[in-house]
């Protein structure tokens, strides 16, 4: 699964959010990001884990804040920026929050102390990011998925990078556990002072919402 990643490597991890939301929900399963970290981490020296992820400005309450916070205090590395409104020529609104520029220049920064970039996303525009990265002898991997109709990692891609990773492949060591509500009737007695597993209010095991990571980007 991860037999490429060896371990006296120093790693970087480059989450491109909407990208690799939007590639985990095709293929019917949500990310538990912690797995994620913790899958990479037992493999290597994971030196840096970004993600990367626009904002909505000037709404009372974003959906996807919750992620973001959970994230930063869990060893990633937020990177964020505020969507742009605008009108297209058929009068429609559409945001737009392309992350792009953002994860290329963090890639090339880290490069000279890196000896393996991982790239979660399947687009296509990364590939002469990967190019650059390899010529400075930087092996590149990249996370996304080809096992939906249509795929979603872009052929230029795959042929560049040094490793596909299949994010089907990943999936029973990184989605998130859909746990049962337990149901209680009125004689039931629950003991506040009882310790509970952590359920969010989608009844998964974690303390974020994974439903947060709407794509508010619109290519």
């Amino acid at each position: 699964m991860l037999d490429e990643i060896y371990e006296n490597e120093k790693v970087g991890l480059f989450i491109d959010g909407s990208n690799l939301y939007a590639a985990a929900r095709a293929l019917g399963f949500d990310i538990d990001y912690k797995k994620l970290l913790n899958l990479f981490t037992k493999k290597a020296r994971v030196i840096r884990a970004y993600y990367y992820t626009a904002l909505v400005e000037d709404q009372e309450y974003s959906p996807i804040r919750p992620l973001v916070d959970w994230l930063d205090y869990n060893g990633y590395t937020m990177v964020t920026k505020p969507t742009k409104e605008f009108t297209d020529a058929s009068g429609r609104r559409k945001i737009k929050g392309d992350m792009d520029i953002e994860l290329a220049i963090d890639v090339m920064e880290m490069a000279p102390h890196l000896d393996h970039v991982v790239i979660f996303s399947g687009d296509g525009d990364f590939r002469r990011l990967v190019d650059a990265v390899q010529h400075k002898g930087v092996r590149v991997s990249v996370v996304s998925t080809v096992k939906t109709q249509p795929s979603m990692a872009a052929d230029e891609l795959r042929r560049q990078a040094d490793v596909f990773i299949e994010l089907q492949s990943l999936a029973d060591e990184i989605a998130r556990r859909h746990v049962e509500r337990p149901t209680f009737s009125a004689n039931d007695a629950i003991d506040d002072d009882d310790d509970h597993e952590d359920i969010d209010e989608d009844g998964y095991e974690d303390d974020y919402d994974d439903e947060a990571v709407v794509e508010t980007v619109r290519r």
